[in-house]
C-alpha cells in the first residue's frame, strides 16, 4: 500500500502564507525588525530575555558553545540522545566530548555528569530532551554549578508539574526546521537570561551577520506559528493522549513515561517495540503510515554495542519509532494509527 500518512508535516495555515507575502510586499525580506521581534516572542515565551536568530542549526550551536568562553582543552557533557550535529561542532571548535548515560525520562544522568565533572575536566553541559520528553529537577541540574545549554528543538511546551522545557538552560537552543514545533523553513534560536551571554552571543555573529541573520520572511512565518503556539500544542496533546490510550491497550510499550503530572508537546509518537521491530515497521507501512526508527540521527546510534557503558540508553536506541503525529492529520488518519497502535507491542 502507497504511504498515505506521511511522517512529519509543517503546521501551516493561510494567515501564515499570507505573513510571508506580507513581508514581501512590503519589500523587506532581509534581517530586520521581523527578526526582532521573533527573537522578543520567542524568549519571553520560554521566560528568558534576548538572543539571536540565525540560518542554521550549526550556527546556533556553535555560537552557544563560543558564548560560554570555555578553556582549552575543555570537556562538553551530552547524552547520547543528542543529535550527531553536536558531535560535529564540539569536535571543531576543538573541545572533547563526555557522553553520559541517560535517567529513566531520558536525561543526562547527574550521577555520570557529577563524575565527569571531577575526572574529565567537564566545563558544561548540554541537555537535548528528545521527543517531547522533559527532565523533572532543575534544581538537580543547577548543582552541578557548570553553564548548561539546553536544546528544546523537541521538547518546546512540554510540562511537568511547575517545571517547562527552556527553564533549565543558560542558553537555549530552538531549532525550525520543517518537522519542529514551530517552523520557519529552516534557522534556529538561541537566547538567554543572562546580559553577559547575550552580548556574548550578539558579538559572535556581529561580523558576519548579513550572512548569518535568519531573515524577516522566516521570522514571519515564526511569528504566526509563535502567536498560535497554545491551540497547536493544544491539539498535539489531544492527539498524543488518544494514541497513547490504544497503545497501552494493546499492551505497547511508549518512550515517553505516562504521569498525570506530565504534559508531552506531542513532537511525535514514539514507542519501544520489545521485539519485531522490523515487522512493526512493515505492518505499519502496509496500513500506509510512514513509521521511522526514532534514533538513527542520534550521537547513541553508533553505541548500541555498548550496553556495558550506557545500560539505560542503548535499550531505547535501539528499539524506539516514531509515529505522525501533527495537527493537520485527518480525523480518519488518527484512527488509522490506532489501530495499528493496538497491536503492536
Amino acid at each position: 500500500m502507497a504511504i498515505t500518512i506521511r511522517y512529519t508535516k509543517p503546521t501551516l495555515i493561510r494567515k501564515d502564507m499570507d505573513a510571508v507575502l506580507q513581508t514581501m510586499v512590503d519589500e523587506k525580506i532581509g534581517p530586520g525588525e521581523k527578526r526582532r521581534e521573533f527573537i522578543k516572542l520567542f524568549a519571553l515565551y520560554i521566560d528568558k530575555k534576548d538572543g539571536i536568530a540565525v540560518r542554521s542549526y550549526v550556527d546556533a550551536i556553535t555560537y552557544s558553545i563560543q558564548a560560554l568562553k570555555l578553556e582549552e582543552n575543555s570537556t562538553i557533557a551530552i547524552s547520547l540522545f543528542a543529535p550527531r550535529v553536536y558531535e560535529y561542532v564540539i569536535k571543531k571548535l576543538g573541545y572533547n566530548i563526555f557522553l553520559t548515560d541517560s535517567d529513566e525520562y531520558s536525561q543526562p544522568k547527574i550521577e555520570d555528569v557529577q563524575r565527569a565533572i571531577i575526572e574529565n575536566n567537564v566545563k558544561a553541559l548540554i541537555v537535548f530532551s528528545p521527543l517531547g520528553s522533559l527532565y523533572r529537577n532543575v534544581d538537580d541540574y543547577k548543582e552541578l554549578s557548570i553553564p548548561i545549554i539546553e536544546d528544546v528543538s523537541e521538547s518546546l511546551a512540554s510540562e511537568f508539574e511547575e517545571v517547562k522545557a527552556g527553564s533549565l538552560g543558560d542558553i537555549v537552543i530552538c531549532q525550525f526546521e520543517e518537522d519542529g514545533i514551530i517552523s520557519t523553513a529552516g534557522g534556529a534560536i538561541a537566547v538567554s537570561r543572562s546580559q553577559e551571554i547575550i552580548d556574548s552571543l550578539k558579538k559572535e555573529t556581529e561580523k558576519i551577520r548579513k550572512y548569518t541573520d535568519l531573515p524577516d520572511m522566516n521570522a514571519s512565518l515564526g511569528i504566526m506559528q509563535l502567536q498560535k503556539l497554545d491551540s497547536t500544542i493544544a491539539r498535539r496533546r489531544e492527539i498524543f493522549n488518544a494514541f497513547y490510550q490504544s497503545l497501552i491497550k494493546g499492551e505497547g510499550k511508549p518512550f515517553l513515561t505516562g504521569n498525570k503530572n506530565f504534559l508531552a508537546n506531542g513532537y511525535t509518537f514514539p514507542v519501544v517495540i520489545e521485539n519485531m521491530m522490523d515487522e512493526a515497521l512493515q505492518f505499519s507501512e502496509k496500513m500506509g503510515i510512514e513509521v521511522k526508527k526514532s534514533f538513527t540521527s542520534t550521537i547513541g546510534y553508533k553505541y548500541l554495542d555498548r550496553f556495558d557503558l550506557y545500560p539505560n540508553s542503548v535499550g531505547p536506541l535501539s528499539r524506539c519509532i516514531s509515529f505522525p503525529l501533527y495537527p493537520l492529520l485527518k480525523s480518519t488518519d488518527v484512527d488509522t494509527i490506532e489501530k495499528v497502535l493496538r497491536h503492536i507491542s
